[in-house]
């Protein structure tokens, strides 16, 4: 592991190994330096504002003060005054003058949480501040300057508050010129004991209690929840069982009680099995590709075959040569393995498949993957849907191939 990131995370308090959230770590500290605007990406509870402060303090606005707003947290009434200011008698109840958020950081660096929930008319505001540095505080003509970092964090879709005309678009594209996507924690498995550790041994410290244990099955049951509310959540549940509980060996059972029962969501998260119907959609995408595969194929053998004609003997006829039968890899939707299938040799069976040897059914979908985030700017939402998967499912192939 670099060392760079082995810093951030014993200073910034980040556990695990997992390689998306070092490779966001990573890119935290390269924008960091410049003075490019930063979009992060992620649940609620993954841990957008830690982000946010490793780009502040590796940055040339360190000096200046960090300030962190949850725009979904203020009202629409009120929330051009909090980020603008504004003047005596403004409104009512403006009885002074009061600076507003981007006053304040002036030279520093400003935090929007929850940017997708700002009103359209603050949005208007705020792209002129980060196309011009320029702003009016509410109730003034007077226009002010100010030198600000701008770091924001969404959980929201914002492709389709676009299309719904909730977001314009190009302030999304304005503060997207960096993204920074943190997984969730149900898709860093193998972090969340060492999380679970940390916060028991720290909650132990603090409220000098012993430290809290789970058994085998509680350690089960801990991967497998579907965690909605990320490592927030995982911390009030440690928060909950070191001082509720007397027990300090932790089973499933007593852990089971302290996990929000949520149907939609509370399932195994990496199970050995998805619904049919997410494979049927998968293999479906894949077997169009290889129909489309093997059309492209079959015309350049009947060119080379045109190309070759006049050098083949007449008496060298293709008809009275054996069939060769040709094999291709499936996803099998039951059992999940990837088995050879021979199929039915008819005339139209794939438009007749070509005689090439049989190819991977892995580096196809490993290819068309690529090309997707390729074509779509690493975009999973829209290359999952291009590619008619969950994004969830893309994430594991995308994990599974490397990319």
């Amino acid at each position: 592991m670099d060392n760079k990131i082995f810093l951030v995370k014993q200073r910034y308090g980040i556990v695990g190994f997992d390689p998306v959230l070092e490779r966001a770590i990573e890119t935290a500290l390269r924008v960091a330096p410049t003075n490019l605007s930063v979009l992060i990406m992620g649940e609620s509870g993954v841990g957008k504002e830690n982000f946010a402060k490793i780009i502040h303090d590796n940055s040339g606005f360190k000096n200046g003060k960090f300030i962190a707003v949850n725009c979904g947290a203020i009202p629409e009434g009120t929330i051009d005054s909090e980020l603008f200011g504004h003047e005596k008698g403004a409104f009512t109840n403006a009885t002074e003058a009061r600076k507003g958020y981007f006053e304040e950081a002036n030279n520093g660096t400003i935090f929007l949480d929850e940017v997708g929930d700002l009103p359209f008319s603050t949005q208007v505001r705020l792209l002129r501040v980060l196309e011009t540095g320029e702003f009016m505080r509410v109730g003034s003509s007077k226009t002010l300057k100010t030198q600000v970092r701008v770091v924001a964090a969404t959980n929201a879709n914002m492709q389709e508050r676009i299309e719904n005309g909730r977001f314009r678009d190009d302030l999304f594209y304005r503060l997207n010129t960096i993204s920074i996507f943190l997984p969730p924690l149900r898709d860093r498995q193998s972090d969340i004991q060492l999380l679970f550790d940390k916060f028991a041994l720290d909650i132990a410290e603090e409220s000098r209690v012993p430290v809290i244990k789970l058994d085998n099955q509680a350690s089960e049951l801990l991967k497998k929840y579907y965690w909605p509310g990320n490592i927030r959540q995982l911390k009030h549940v440690v928060q909950n069982l070191s001082i509720v509980e007397t027990e300090r060996l932790i089973t499933a059972d007593i852990l089971q009680k302290h996990l929000n029962p949520a149907p939609s969501m509370n399932v195994p998260v990496r199970m050995q099995t998805e619904s049919n119907a997410s494979y049927l959609q998968e293999r479906e995408m894949i077997l169009k590709f290889l129909y489309e595969l093997n059309r492209k194929v079959a015309d350049l053998e009947k060119k080379v075959m045109e190309l070759s004609a006049p050098y083949e003997h007449s008496g060298n006829n293709a008809a009275h040569q054996p069939m060769i039968q040709h094999t291709i890899q499936s996803y099998h939707p039951i059992d999940q393995e990837f088995q050879m299938v021979e199929p039915e040799v008819t005339e139209h069976t794939l438009d007749s498949v070509p005689t090439h040897e049989s190819f991977s059914l892995l580096e196809s979908e490993k290819d068309m993957i690529k090309k997707a985030l390729e074509k779509h700017k690493n975009n999973r939402k829209n290359a999952a849907a291009e590619l008619g998967i969950s994004e969830r499912t893309l994430y594991r192939k995308i994990k599974e191939y490397e990319l």
